[in-house]
């Protein structure tokens, strides 16, 4: 007998409490979920019977969740959130013979897509397609069969297929400095561009950078963007120095649209990695096209 069965508390009981503990009201929660305040009362006492543990300290007009409260919400909140993802993929799965590519919106303007001919001669019978976003794999919107994205951001359930180094340095344009001119201090003097600093998108921020390789500076407040390839293209440009990714960098160095004005540095041993949603990675397309990009990852270091 499956040992779900004995473990999981009643599943009717999930839904009430998530709802509960997010929203911190069991009468919002039952509004939400279409019950009364009453219905959803009873299937949390259900939930704290089973688990024979008080998950809410009830006030005269509010409740707050214990630290068990705390600790099952993130819990049931992960896996619903997995849940619901997938029932999505699902229901939006695609007729189509098409093996679509989630990547970051840089990594496939300046990585990918100058490879993509290449991998389009070799392979003529695979339909590749692109679908570039600067959001995490934790908010995409549609189907993918693989992804690409920065280690670092939040991947929800998935794990990476694989991993390649990348590293993090300073770019500008050559009007603005000249390569491995400017010392840490002189950062204060140039114009900083900023990319969003969300702790919970992943992204690397200046002050984080500084820190990683022992810099202690103070940079100005800068120019502050939603997106890295906005900052990018800022970059270039001339508006101010920036945070590049050498992933996707090469053909913007070696045109000389950007140059290093400084040689400091942060490797990142597993910069850049390859997801596969559920149940796609043994596909016999799917696989074709992890090999390509595993080789073509790993030919030569950004």
């Amino acid at each position: 007998m499956s040992r779900l069965r004995h473990t999981l508390p009643p599943l009717a009981t999930l839904l009430p409490f998530e709802a509960a503990a997010r929203l911190e009201s069991f009468t919002r929660a039952a509004h939400e979920l279409h019950l009364t305040q009453a219905a959803v009362s009873r299937q949390i006492r259900a939930l704290e019977d089973n688990l024979g543990l008080a998950l809410f300290t009830r006030g005269h007009r509010s409740v707050a969740l214990t630290d068990a409260g705390a600790e099952l919400a993130r819990a049931i909140g992960h896996g619903l959130e997995t849940i619901a993802t997938t029932a999505e993929r699902l229901r939006s799965r695609r007729d189509s013979d098409d093996i679509v590519l989630l990547a970051e919106m840089y990594v496939a303007m300046y990585w990918l897509i100058p490879r993509l001919p290449a991998f389009q001669a070799t392979h003529p019978d695979i339909r590749l397609r692109v679908n570039a976003s600067t959001q995490p794999l934790t908010h995409a919107e549609k189907s993918f069969d693989l992804a690409l994205q920065c280690s670092t951001r939040p991947a929800g359930a998935l794990t990476p297929l694989f991993s390649v180094p990348d590293e993090v340095f300073p770019v500008c344009a050559p009007s603005v400095a000249e390569a491995d001119s400017l010392t840490a201090a002189d950062l204060r003097a140039h114009r900083i561009l900023h990319c969003r600093d969300d702790p919970q998108d992943g992204w690397l921020s200046w002050a984080d950078w500084l820190a990683a390789v022992g810099l202690n500076v103070t940079l100005p407040e800068g120019v502050m963007f939603d997106s890295y390839p906005v900052v990018l293209q800022a970059a270039v440009m001339g508006q101010g120095i920036g945070l590049g990714w050498g992933r996707g960098l090469e053909h913007l160095l070696a045109t000389a649209q950007l140059v290093r004005p400084m040689r400091a540095s942060l490797a990142l041993p597993r910069g850049l990695s390859v997801y596969a949603a559920a149940g796609h990675a043994d596909e016999a397309r799917t696989a074709t096209v992890v090999d390509w990009l595993s080789e073509a990852l790993t030919a030569a270091t950004a």
